[in-house]
């Protein structure tokens, strides 16, 4: 890898990016609007959203990176683009880096709106420091850019890049102890979740939502998140293909 090669590849995706401003609104603002939407349905019972918005705060980033990193890098492909470059001496880790570069800076930014949002407008009440829940919220759409990244080695359109969602999103949604904690699951679901990447970003988004002091869970969580993104990552790496199908 050559950070030069890097660094270009993530200039150009910018530039791209700067290019597409739907795919900009919704990376940034979808995230904000789901937030701002939750706390207002339960509005009458401000206590619920403390309980589920922190979980929310991780898992909307992780959802909206995973639809535009993998739809934005399969257009590429599917239009030859990728093709062409990885006919120059540009290695695929450059080009899987590069890409998570650019969309990892779009990711801090979205994971500061939403924190920001949710602590100072929205009146999420948080033990625990917000510069954790920021954390935590980074390291949740990073995991989702690398998933997006990931799946687009497999699908053939934009249309069957957005049907990973249902294979890769929605049984990490259901198992991750968003609607019942993961302990009164039935024991076979329990273990699936275990091992799942989002239950540990609803597990470190908790820990702060509940301790005032980094806890030693707090910590493994935070590490399974970020090992689970560069795994995701080098499996991307590995499976991108030089030609396009």
């Amino acid at each position: 890898m050559s950070s030069a090669r890097t660094l270009a590849t993530a200039a150009r995706v910018l530039r791209q990016l700067r290019h597409d401003p739907r795919s900009i609104a919704l990376m940034l603002l979808v995230p904000c609007a789901m937030l701002f939407l939750l706390r207002y349905v339960f509005d009458g019972s401000p206590g619920t959203f403390d309980t589920i918005g922190a979980s929310l705060l991780g898992i909307f980033p992780l959802i909206t990176m995973f639809l535009v990193t993998s739809i934005a890098t399969l257009r590429e492909r599917t239009s030859g683009t990728l093709e062409r470059l990885l006919a120059l001496p540009l290695g695929k880790g450059d080009l899987i880096a590069g890409y998570a570069l650019a969309f990892g800076l779009l990711a801090v930014v979205q994971s500061a709106l939403a924190t920001g949002l949710a602590l100072w407008f929205l009146g999420l009440d948080v033990v625990g420091s917000p510069w954790l829940l920021l954390l935590v919220a980074l390291l949740d759409a990073l995991l989702g850019t690398a998933l997006g990244l990931f799946v687009s080695a497999f699908a053939a359109s934009e249309f069957q890049a957005v049907q990973f969602m249902p294979a890769v999103i929605f049984p990490q949604l259901l198992l991750c102890g968003l609607f019942t904690p993961r302990d009164r699951m039935a024991p076979a679901l329990e273990a699936v979740s275990n091992v799942l990447p989002m239950s540990y970003a609803v597990d470190g988004m908790n820990e702060v939502l509940r301790h005032p002091e980094v806890t030693g869970a707090f910590v493994r969580d935070v590490l399974v998140v970020a090992g689970s993104a560069l795994l995701v990552l080098a499996l991307g790496a590995a499976t991108l293909r030089r030609r396009t199908a």
